[in-house]
């Protein structure tokens, strides 16, 4: 079957579980409010992905909360790092009563083999969940105009939330690009839609890949 992480377990703070480098504990963190002038969702490394696809899944526009879960990593009780183990984006705050992959167009879940899954690449350690029309400005802005707009806020890495940054790229819409530190850095990383009991969408979640899971 395709990979399918512990998404509920992963979104329950407190401790999780431990490797050589320590015990993992969950914490949850407000991480802004993500605008959505056209509902659809795009998971990727805004600054070498902004022109991804958006996932076949959509919303109604608006504007809805973002959670950073941030894993403390602690030896002895002693935090020695912390990481994004996951960003979510939440539609609706409602119990989530199944998972499933966000796809873009042309992936089919069924063609995966045993335990693998469709993600985004990251290459500047660094996600986003965002509105395809904000990364369509972020797309056309130059190297200077987007270090610029972000760089101003780098001091929020500094907080709870490493790497959090949210920054308002169409102030006609007031459309913005929030990113955090993808986990331990570049890679792949998988997005999941959460369903309520009734089927609406409840949330996206991208997992990334931080936690040891139990054996």
């Amino acid at each position: 079957m395709p990979y399918l992480p512990e998404l509920d377990r992963l979104l329950t703070p407190g401790p999780h579980s431990a490797d050589d480098a320590g015990e993992y504990v969950i914490e949850a963190y407000p991480a802004g409010t993500v605008v959505l002038p056209t509902g659809q969702v795009v998971g990727c490394d805004p600054f070498v992905g902004a022109d991804s696809e958006p996932y076949t899944v959509t919303v109604a526009p608006g504007s809805y909360p973002a959670r950073a879960w941030v894993a403390s990593v602690r030896r002895d009780g002693v935090e020695t790092d912390r990481r994004v183990a996951a960003l979510q984006l939440v539609i609706r705050d409602e119990p989530v009563a199944g998972w499933e992959p966000a796809l873009v167009d042309d992936q089919d879940p069924t063609a995966l083999a045993d335990d693998d899954f469709f993600g985004y690449g990251v290459d500047t350690g660094t996600g986003t969940l965002a509105d395809r029309a904000a990364l369509a400005v972020l797309e056309g802005w130059d190297d200077d105009r987007t270090v610029g707009a972000f760089a101003a806020e780098q001091d929020a890495a500094a907080g709870p939330v490493p790497g959090l940054v949210d920054a308002v790229v169409d102030e006609s819409t007031g459309a913005n690009v929030l990113t955090v530190w993808s986990g331990w850095g570049d890679g792949c990383y998988g997005t999941w839609i959460g369903r309520t009991a009734g089927g609406a969408v409840a949330c996206f979640v991208t997992d990334f890949a931080v936690l040891p899971w139990p054996q």
